[in-house]
């Protein structure tokens, strides 16, 4: 697991499966995916009212992608996270 430093925040990009009404998943990689994520851990110095597990939106070209036991995690600065799903 990562523990991120200072202002930093642990995303898991949110991706969402898309079924047709049989069952079939149908391919989205020419599907331009919005910068939606999970938040999956907290820096210690972060002073927004995010918290772990929210679904944020954040700066498309923003963060650093990090894999860690084949699952993909993008690390960015607090001040990148543009809003909180409710």
């Amino acid at each position: 697991m990562l523990k991120p430093l200072r202002n930093q925040v642990v995303l898991k990009k949110y991706e969402e499966e898309n079924k047709t009404s049989s069952g079939i998943i149908l391919a989205t990689e020419n599907k331009k995916l919005p910068s939606v994520a999970t938040v999956i851990a907290l820096g210690n110095k972060v002073e927004s009212d995010i918290k772990v597990n929210d679904k944020v939106v954040y700066k498309e070209y923003s963060g650093t992608k990090v894999t860690v036991d084949e699952i993909e995690y993008i690390v960015i600065d607090e001040e990148d996270i543009l809003a909180v799903i409710e």
